[in-house]
């Protein structure tokens, strides 16, 4: 291998061990704010909600501060080694914050179980899932370009069933989810 081939092939293995670092964290502090925000709206555990002058004070500005300091520090320090894996995980801590309440952004004032967050978290996390382990078109070969239009149907197949799945949900589970939000604090 010559040494920009080697070069190359180092960027891309960094990247894509980035890019499982950002979505580990993402999809954990998704997972992580939805059981916490559930065990406060059933008063399992305590408030953890911070208000500001009576104003509740949604996870999601959390997350766009810490998307805005890692992407400075990105920016102006341009970190390696094991500053920059430190600086992915924040990043997908940050992601997982913001996009956790992405319906909100759309509808505000609307409820925090608003199916739009959940389409850009998965969204989200296809994309960052390709990134992480996807080789790089330059390397696919016609079986793997079969292999992918197989793994589309399938996800298209699957998105339809999950839509269906969710609708289905929503009308059994809406409704309980409606009353405990309307009677968790605020």
């Amino acid at each position: 291998m010559t040494g920009e081939v080697k070069n190359s092939v180092t960027q891309r293995r960094a990247i894509r061990r980035l890019a499982r670092r950002v979505l580990s964290a993402f999809v954990l502090t998704f997972i992580i704010s939805r059981v916490v925000v559930f065990l406060i709206m059933l008063r399992s555990i305590p408030d953890l909600f911070v208000r500001l002058g009576g104003t509740h004070i949604h996870h999601l500005n959390y997350g766009i501060f810490l998307l805005a300091g890692v992407g400075a520090y990105l920016l102006f320090r341009r970190p390696v080694g094991r500053a920059a894996e430190v600086a992915a995980v924040l990043y997908g801590i940050g992601l997982g914050l913001t996009f956790d309440e992405f319906g909100m952004w759309l509808h505000l004032g609307g409820g925090y179980w608003q199916r739009r967050s959940w389409d850009a978290v998965i969204v989200i996390a296809a994309v960052l899932g390709l990134i992480a382990f996807a080789p790089s078109p330059k390397r696919f070969r016609p079986h793997h370009w079969w292999v992918a239009v197989a793994v589309a149907v399938a996800v298209v197949v699957f998105f339809l069933l999950l839509l269906e799945s969710f609708r289905f949900a929503g009308r059994v589970v809406g409704p309980k989810l409606r009353e405990i939000e309307s009677t968790s604090p605020r």
